[in-house]
């Protein structure tokens, strides 16, 4: 799936090369803080780093025998290194290594992703301030409500995305965690700082408390905040795929010169990209389960989340990755059909209305059940008989001896509905 749908970047994060590349500088740090330590002789570590190396078809060809990976990475380096070599992996067990470049992996991966969610908040924040001001139909259980501006929902996207970068960061940061702690995570056979040498120049800190393996509640989180953003893209594809109906019209994607829409319709123009964030969306919510189970292992380890996570984790970054860019460029260049948005808001012959004229009754001393009545039975005649609603309240004495016409002329403004737009975006930073 990776090399499907990711691009180079991220592709060359969970390559074998960059995998093994990884595990070597864990192996070598550890040797030059042993050197340090006095454990092993400082010629020997400078041999190390000047020869360390690594074959990946020759790990393949070894692990077929060993049928361990570790060890076949480790011996693969010893054919490069040579006596010195003994040197190598001295106190440690396969999970220092494995779990601790994992853990670089997956912070690279991250920092990758960030770098898309600050596109995208960008994106969505100049959107945003664009249409500010550009009316739209609120809708609630898919009905009209009352109107809403364009830029509000783009400023609800913002805001959203915000707290998800900062969701990604606190997730970052978490799994950004080592271990070189031993068989069973006790350091009886190795330095602890050892370990904290690693992970200094890993730009990792120490695990608190491992086991054989850093715990998973890390990855957990990792993954949950990766799932969270994707389902805030599937939510904002979808609105725009609603909007995309030709029944509302709305909202377009852009639609590339040459582009086919259908292979059978030629006047089709279909949300393609949102469909398909939407799509992937649900493969990476469908791995948060599977990361919850990993966390669960017998006693100090077993490897039943190692198959599991070589799994989800490369493809749910490198999705997540992919359907950010795509989205990115949806709102980048989403066709706004501002006409057709002020076309739907009169759709309902004012009826958007209702809830001044109501609240305009009440503040004249009129009961609130006896206008609801009233005015419910106005908005539901200019429904059935489509009759302007302005028209019938006016045409109401009911409602006439407690409004004049001037009242209810005024009241059928529709920049009544955004004069707090500002202090909205305000609020939330898009404008000073």
């Amino acid at each position: 799936m990776i090399d499907r749908y990711s691009q180079p970047e991220m592709q060359a994060i969970w390559s074998e090369k960059n995998k093994f590349s990884i595990m070597l500088e864990v192996e070598v740090l550890a040797c030059e803080a042993m050197a340090e330590l006095g454990e092993i002789p400082k010629e020997a570590a400078k041999t190390i780093r000047e020869k360390a190396d690594f074959d990946v078809d020759r790990i393949k060809e070894i692990e077929r025998v060993t049928k361990h990976d570790l060890i076949a990475f480790v011996s693969s380096v010893a054919e490069y290194v040579g006596e010195d070599a003994k040197y190598i992996h001295l106190g440690m067990t396969s999970s220092d290594v494995l779990d601790t470049s994992f853990s670089v992996q997956l912070r690279q991966a991250g920092l990758l992703i960030l770098d898309r969610v600050d596109r995208l908040i960008e994106v969505l924040k100049k959107q945003a301030v664009r249409y500010k001001d550009t009316l739209a139909m609120g809708r609630t259980h898919g009905v009209h409500a009352e109107p809403v501006t364009f830029g509000l929902k783009l400023a609800m996207w913002y805001t959203e995305m915000c707290r998800q970068r900062e969701r990604l960061v606190r997730a970052i940061d978490n799994v950004s965690v080592g271990a070189i702690s031993g068989a069973v995570g006790t350091f009886a056979n190795i330095d602890p700082q050892i370990e904290a040498y690693v992970c200094e120049h890993l730009s990792l800190r120490p695990e608190t408390v491992s086991t054989q393996i850093i715990q998973r509640d890390h990855h957990l989180e990792y993954m949950m905040a990766l799932a969270n953003i994707a389902t805030s893209l599937e939510k904002f594809a979808t609105e725009i795929r609603n909007l995309q109906r030709t029944e509302i019209a709305e909202l377009q994607e852009s639609f590339a010169k040459g582009q086919k829409g259908s292979s059978a319709m030629p006047h089709k123009r279909n949300p393609i990209h949102c469909e398909r964030v939407c799509g992937l969306a649900r493969v990476i919510r469908g791995n948060v389960t599977p990361a919850a189970e990993n966390c669960v292992t017998w006693h100090e380890r077993d490897i039943s989340h190692s198959s599991v996570e070589r799994i989800i984790m490369p493809d749910s970054t490198a999705l997540l990755y992919y359907i950010l860019g795509i989205f990115t460029n949806v709102a980048e260049n989403l066709v706004v059909n501002e006409d057709q948005m002020q076309a739907n808001v009169e759709k309902t012959l004012g009826l958007v209305f209702s809830q001044r004229v109501l609240l305009a009754l009440v503040e004249s001393g009129v009961a609130r059940d006896t206008a609801y009545p009233w005015v419910q039975e106005n908005a539901m005649r200019a429904w059935d008989e489509k009759i302007p609603f302005h028209d019938l309240v006016r045409q109401d004495k009911r409602i006439t001896e407690h409004l004049d016409a001037t009242t209810i002329d005024n009241i059928f403004d529709y920049s009544y509905h955004t004069k707090r737009v500002d202090f909205i975006f305000r609020r939330a930073g898009l404008i000073d």
